[in-house]
C-alpha cells in the first residue's frame, strides 16, 4: 500500500496515522484515534473515541468503530477500543467502546475475519484469527477465545464465554457458555459434537483430535452429571493434554456451558 488520505475525508488533527495508512473518501476520523502502519480504510468509514488500530488491517466502507456503547449507564467516560495486527473488518461492521462497568476496553486480537453487519459490543474481549459470518451479533462483555467461528447470524449473550477453537451453526443462539473444540447449533444452542475437521485443519493429531471426541461423550453423552463428568475428565486429561481445556473452561464457567 502506498498510503494517502483523499481529500474528501475529515480527519481531526490529534489523529495519528502511521506510514502507509490509506484513507478513503468521506471517512471521518477523530482527534483520539491512533492507526497502524499499512493499514487501508475504505469510503464514508467512521472512527470515534479513544481507539487504536494496529498494522496492515483492513477496514471496509461504511464501517463504525469505536463510538460509545449501546448501554445507558454509559455517561461519557474516557473508555476505549483496541484493535490488533492484521484484521479484515468488512462494511456495515460495528464495534463499541467499553464501560467504566468493566475492563472500559473492548479489544479484537490479530487476524480476524469479521464479516459484513457484525457487531461487537462494549467490553468484548475477542481473540485471534476468528471467522464472524455476515450478521452475527455479540452483546456486552462476551469473551471468544481463539479460532472460533461463528456461523452468520449468530446471537451471545452478554457474559457468555466461548473456548478456543468452538463452532457455531448459522443462526445460533447462545445464551451459555460455549466449551472448547465444540460446535452448537439452533435457535437455543445444543452442542453436536467436536469441531474434528477444523481441528485436521490447524495440525491437530488424530491422537488429540480423538481424546476430545471422548471428552465429548462424557460431559454430553454419558449420562453423568456435571460433577462426575468433570472427574472423568481430570482422568482423561492426562492421557490428552487439549482435553485440560475443556476441564478447566467448565470450571471457570459462571453462566453454565451448554448442556
Amino acid at each position: 500500500m502506498t498510503g494517502g488520505i483523499h481529500p474528501t475525508a475529515i480527519v481531526a488533527s490529534g489523529a495519528r496515522l502511521a506510514r502507509g495508512v490509506t484513507v478513503g473518501p468521506y471517512c471521518v476520523i477523530g482527534a483520539e484515534v491512533e492507526v497502524g502502519e499499512e493499514t487501508w480504510i475504505g469510503s464514508h468509514v467512521v472512527l470515534d473515541g479513544r481507539l487504536r488500530i494496529g498494522q496492515r488491517n483492513r477496514i471496509f466502507h461504511f464501517a463504525s468503530l469505536g463510538a460509545p456503547p449501546q448501554d445507558k449507564k454509559y455517561g461519557g467516560e474516557p473508555t476505549s477500543v483496541e484493535i490488533g495486527d492484521g484484521n479484515t473488518i468488512r462494511e456495515y461492521v460495528t464495534i463499541s467502546r467499553g464501560t467504566v462497568q468493566d475492563v472500559g476496553v473492548t479489544r479484537l486480537g490479530n487476524e480476524n475475519w469479521i464479516m459484513a453487519y457484525s457487531h461487537i459490543a462494549h467490553d468484548c474481549q475477542i481473540g485471534g484469527r476468528t471467522i464472524f459470518a455476515n450478521g452475527v451479533q455479540l452483546a456486552g462483555h462476551v469473551t471468544v477465545g481463539d479460532w472460533v467461528i461463528f456461523g452468520g447470524m449468530t446471537l451471545v449473550h452478554q457474559f457468555v464465554h466461548v473456548g478456543a477453537h468452538a463452532f457455531t451453526g448459522m443462526g445460533a443462539s447462545l445464551s451459555q457458555d460455549l466449551p472448547p473444540y465444540v460446535m452448537a447449533a439452533g435457535p437455543m444452542a445444543r452442542p453436536i459434537g467436536i469441531n474434528a475437521e477444523g481441528l485436521k485443519r490447524r495440525g491437530f493429531t488424530p491422537e488429540a483430535i480423538a481424546g476430545l471426541k471422548k471428552a465429548y461423550r462424557t460431559l454430553y453423552r454419558s449420562g453423568l452429571g456435571l460433577e462426575e463428568a468433570k472427574r472423568e475428565l481430570e482422568a482423561q486429561a492426562k492421557a490428552c493434554t487439549p482435553v485440560r481445556d475443556i476441564l478447566d473452561f467448565v470450571a471457570r464457567s459462571k453462566r453454565g456451558v451448554i448442556r
